[in-house]
């Protein structure tokens, strides 16, 4: 490649590093303060998640919020025993409804509105949050304990 004469490319310097950290996380202040109330996983997206059979297992020391509309809330999915609803829509202007000091899992049909309301409550202050890794989906197929809903 030398022999041809060809000028350095423009952005090899940038591309060839950037390509060498092709998958690797960056450190973000996010992942640097691992929080210890529970057994999280930061996902590439950024987002604290935890697994539904833990959650039920402690469901007396958390705030399970799920973020779906009510007729989702009582419809066939039915919802985590002793969740309070609270739809996305009005996460922020509700958030006075929520403790900082409890732990808050966030849940939604299958994770993605309610990993938006982790982001939502952690930009109010709240430091304890998480989003359920796989929603209500996850929840139900994992034969967990449910409130409403239909078999």
């Amino acid at each position: 490649m030398q022999n041809l004469g060809l000028p350095h490319p423009k952005l090899m310097d940038i591309a060839v590093p950037a390509n060498l950290r092709c998958g690797r996380r960056e450190p973000s202040a996010a992942a640097a303060a691992e929080p210890s109330w529970g057994p999280l996983a930061f996902t590439f997206a950024g987002i604290w998640e935890i697994q539904p059979h833990w959650v039920e297992e402690h469901l007396k020391e958390l705030q399970v919020l799920d973020v779906r509309e009510p007729e989702e809330f009582e419809g066939p999915l039915g919802h985590v025993p002793g969740a309070l609803l609270l739809p996305l829509g009005r996460l922020k202007d509700e958030t006075q409804r929520l403790s900082p000091e409890r732990p808050i899992v966030t849940v939604c049909r299958a994770g993605g509105r309610s990993a938006q309301a982790t982001v939502i409550l952690q930009r109010a202050g709240f430091t304890k949050v998480a989003n359920l890794a796989g929603g209500m989906l996850r929840w139900r197929a994992q034969g967990l304990a449910v409130t409403g809903g239909s078999e």
